[in-house]
């Protein structure tokens, strides 16, 4: 029999798919790195390695579809799991600034029900005005105001350069009073 480390794709698909772990074993060896340089350019930032491990997985648990060259239907299932990465972030993202939307009033405010009832419309229209910004700038902002992360954490969070925090903070304020003074605006046009 031949040596599973001389085998190509096709061979060792096909040795995989009748259940022999070692030449799975080789596909992985040999597109570990493909795949993780594949995650990080679409974004996986630190998440890349688990998003490698599940691609793996999934492969391996699909492999009977494997119909075609190994590497791309691989990179095509990295893709996938980058993109429900992307996905599960944004609805993170959303359920934080909903709670962030709702948090409590200080008790000295609970004797001002007119304090209290405008807080809220502010809480709510600051909200309105967060979901409308491009989800960069809205995480960007979410670390830095409702979370009350440093411009370092900030970075190590989202995976940027500090100095790109800094830039997307001051253009995410700007876009983001914008939006509130257009808001505004609409406001005293209807009154």
């Amino acid at each position: 029999m031949e040596e599973v480390g001389e085998l190509d794709d096709a061979e060792a698909v096909a040795l995989a798919q009748n259940g022999d772990l070692d030449a799975y074993e080789r596909l992985v060896a040999r597109y570990t790195a493909a795949a993780h340089r594949a995650a990080v350019l679409l974004g996986a930032g630190d998440d890349a390695d688990d998003i490698v491990q599940e691609a793996f997985v999934k492969a391996f648990r699909k492999l009977r579809w494997c119909r075609d060259a190994y590497r791309p239907w691989l990179l095509a299932i990295v893709a996938n799991e980058t993109r429900n990465l992307h996905r599960s972030r944004r609805r993170r993202d959303g359920v934080l600034q909903a709670a962030a939307a709702r948090v409590e009033q200080p008790d000295h405010q609970a004797d001002e029900p007119a304090a209290a009832a405008l807080a809220a419309e502010r809480r709510a229209e600051l909200a309105s005005a967060l979901d409308r910004l491009d989800h960069r700038d809205r995480d960007v902002l979410t670390c830095r105001y409702l979370l009350e992360l440093s411009e370092a954490e900030t970075a190590a969070a989202l995976g940027w350069a500090k100095g790109t925090v800094k830039s997307r903070t001051s253009r995410a304020l700007r876009r983001l009073r914008a939006l509130l003074d257009a808001d505004v605006t609409q406001e005293v046009g209807r009154a």
